[in-house]
């Protein structure tokens, strides 16, 4: 299973995240499959990004996001966003068949 998760970087009290694809079994600072943004909490307010057709293409191969990382996708518009495609995928399914 692929997820899609916070990797920390930065120094001691200066944490850095990025915004990976990984396997579920690689450890938290292990291997990724790519990186697809960052956010950075220290910040005010905290600054995010994402490259979003990335983060569409691997929720639509069956990547799951951590909870952090749904409450980012969430601010950024990209689970709103795939919901819709999800549901205009689903109207086409049902029109067709």
């Amino acid at each position: 299973m692929v997820k899609i998760r916070l990797r920390r970087v930065g120094a001691k009290r200066q944490a850095h995240f990025r915004i990976v694809v990984a396997d579920l079994e690689s450890p938290q600072n292990g291997r990724f499959i790519e990186n697809i943004g960052n956010y950075t909490p220290t910040t005010e307010p905290p600054s995010m990004t994402i490259d979003q057709e990335r983060a569409l293409y691997w929720l639509s191969q069956g990547a799951q996001p951590s909870d952090a990382v749904r409450h980012i996708l969430d601010k950024m518009g990209v689970m709103a966003a795939f919901e819709s495609q999800k549901a205009a995928a689903a109207a086409a399914r049902n029109a067709g068949g």
